[in-house]
């Protein structure tokens, strides 16, 4: 591992770097902390912050140019921006299933998902994480590495209906 990559890279994609690392962290330790405490909300305001922030922040990288220098992942960043607001929403509603529902989503989709994606070969996290040179041995694992992970969430978001279907009843 190394950073020689990132301290290379446009200044947009390390600041993109450092606002999805840091969301990372934060957004893992509110998921397993416990919630509606003043800590849980001043955390969840960074966060949602730092999530807006790294949106945003991909709409001045333009490495991946499929359409007038946009592509999915610029979808996504208009996804996390919508799910942004209906989580600020949902939490002043006090609609609070809903909230932990798009919270996670977001979490899982925009964090976890898309960060494989980032591991992809060609990528700089590829480098970053595997090294120079390493792209095409970790081609046919990436396959496996999202599919883990997707179903990893998929159990997660399972779990959580489970559980509050039980305390529904």
């Amino acid at each position: 591992m190394t950073l020689e990559p990132l301290l290379h890279a446009s200044t947009a994609i390390q600041f993109h770097v450092v606002t999805v690392v840091t969301a990372a962290i934060i957004g893992a330790h509110m998921l397993w902390a416990r919630k509606g405490t003043p800590r849980h909300r001043i955390s969840g305001r960074v966060w949602i912050v730092l999530m807006a922030m790294t949106a945003l922040s991909t709409f001045f990288i333009h490495e991946i140019n499929l359409f007038y220098g946009f592509s999915p992942i610029h979808l996504l960043s208009v996804v996390v921006l919508v799910s942004v607001v209906e989580v600020v929403r949902s939490a002043r509603r006090r609609d609070f299933v809903r909230h932990k529902r798009v919270v996670k989503a977001l979490y899982f989709g925009a964090i976890g998902i898309a960060g494989l994606f980032t591991l992809m070969p060609g990528r700089i996290m590829n480098t970053s994480v595997f090294g120079p040179g390493a792209g095409t041995v970790h081609v046919a694992i990436m396959p496996l590495l999202i599919g883990l992970f997707s179903a990893l969430a998929v159990a997660a978001c399972a779990v959580a209906v489970t559980r509050f279907r039980r305390r529904a009843v």
